[in-house]
């Protein structure tokens, strides 16, 4: 084994064994044929799910490598230009995957490749093939298997040639047309298994202590960018690979930009600052909002906001319970934030019904919760307006955000922007924030931020 430090016997990635993978192929053949129509059901099916190409910043320059989430989740391959195919026909399926040969030069410059001859055994798959020979396997399967359905998803192109190969392939063939497997992807990826929890709890924990030692870490007059790099540092420094995206480092009144990301300012005295960030480790992402004081106490107007968003949450996550709708609990959120701002006078107390519930989104225009996982925004196919079920894992993220703009609110609370974001698995028992290492009450805020007060 190349890597006994991070995989174990039997391991295709870190925290997750073959059979588990092997398990995932298994279960999407089951959807597949389960939300197949009798007629569709006895015929063939051909799936294709095609990893991610290198992408180049300039020439010969590339992007740190993504692999497409959908293809590592059902094989564990980390190679660009490669390609898995599972085929059916009547009651047996048969996993292939098309790999780049090896490569000396090639090598040289990017490193090993796995290779044909060892990729059935460490991946678990019934056979690998030399890429070059995706085109050849397709025409033969088609001419033997008539009337077989193709699923591929031909709305997000993540290999040029591949696409153009396949367009050229069906109409050759006959074939009237794909059919997009994103859906039943992301059912099945939607409930996380133990091995995936395993490894989402520990992207929590590793994001939860970097935001922790920037809050430390911070003191009026420093730059936004310098908490970034914080953050970056200590999650990189504990094993995560990479931030999970962009993080948002929003002092002051830059905490009214949902998504800024510029973080170029300096953050001065009395004002807030909004961290939005996470990791990914072994495939697996966090997302963690704080809010903190920057000087290390809150102010009077500061302190009201923070109380009525954090009190906020903890309602939402005990209405997690029920099993609702990440919609339902938008909705919830709206319900809640407008009552409390009309009591402190920041929504008038005389609108109620659905332009209440309007005031209320002005001054959170963003959904409360989305999916996590291998993605950020996981399972993207998956509606939010579906309950909940236990095994998938959301976020619960309230916020408050004035902006000068706003004709509602008074001039003393302009420019202030709260969010409290945790990442949240789902089981039978009640909701586990995974997140919980992450401190958010008003006294450990105020102390850790007070720290290096000079």
């Amino acid at each position: 084994m190349s890597h006994p430090h991070l995989l174990k016997d039997g391991e295709v990635t870190p925290g997750i064994h073959r059979d588990e993978y092997k398990q995932r192929r298994s279960k999407l053949i089951e959807n597949i044929l389960q939300n197949s129509n009798t007629n569709d059901r006895c015929k063939s099916q051909f799936i294709i799910i095609p990893s991610s190409s290198k992408v180049y910043m300039s020439d010969k320059i590339p992007y740190v490598f993504r692999q497409n989430t959908d293809f590592l989740y059902f094989c564990g391959c980390k190679e660009p230009n490669t390609i898995l195919v599972i085929t059916t026909v009547g009651d047996n399926f048969t996993s292939i995957l098309f790999m780049n040969q090896k490569d000396e030069h090639s090598e040289l410059w990017e490193g090993p490749r796995t290779g044909v001859e060892v990729a059935p055994d460490l991946f678990g798959v019934n056979k690998a093939l030399p890429v070059t020979e995706f085109e050849r396997f397709f025409g033969c399967f088609i001419n033997e298997h008539k009337n077989s359905i193709i699923w591929y998803d031909d709305t997000n192109i993540l290999q040029t040639e591949l696409h153009v190969k396949l367009n050229e392939l069906i109409k050759t063939n006959n074939i009237q047309r794909f059919i997009s497997p994103k859906s039943l992807f992301h059912k099945v990826r939607s409930i996380k298994s133990q091995s995936e929890i395993n490894l989402m709890q520990k992207s929590c924990d590793i994001a939860s202590m970097a935001i922790k030692k920037t809050i430390q870490a911070s003191r009026p007059g420093m730059s936004e960018h310098h908490l970034f790099a914080i953050v970056d540092y200590e999650c990189r420094i504990n094993d995560a690979e990479f931030l999970a995206y962009p993080p948002v480092v929003a002092g002051g009144s830059n905490a009214n930009i949902i998504h800024y990301i510029s973080n170029n300012q300096i953050i001065q005295n009395e004002d807030m600052v909004l961290m939005d960030a996470g990791c990914q480790y072994h495939g697996y992402t966090s997302d963690i909002t704080r809010t903190w004081p920057i000087n290390g106490k809150f102010t009077p107007e500061q302190r009201i906001l923070y109380e009525i968003v954090l009190d906020i949450q903890k309602e939402l996550l005990k209405k997690v319970n029920k099993m609702p709708t990440l919609d339902q609990l938008f909705h919830n959120m709206c319900l809640l934030l407008s009552k409390r701002l009309q009591e402190i006078g920041l929504i008038p107390k005389s609108l109620s019904g659905d332009k209440l519930i309007s005031a209320a989104f002005s001054y959170c225009p963003h959904h409360v919760s989305h999916y996590l996982g291998m993605d950020v925004h996981d399972t993207a196919k998956i509606s939010t307006n579906v309950p909940i079920q236990p095994g998938m894992i959301i976020t619960i993220e309230p916020g408050v955000y004035i902006n000068h703009k706003n004709p509602l609110a008074p001039s003393n609370f302009h420019g202030l922007g709260i969010r409290i974001e945790d990442d949240v698995l789902i089981t039978e028992n009640g909701p586990l924030v995974l997140s919980r290492n992450c401190p958010k009450e008003i006294n450990e805020i105020e102390t850790l931020a007070s720290e290096n007060q000079c």
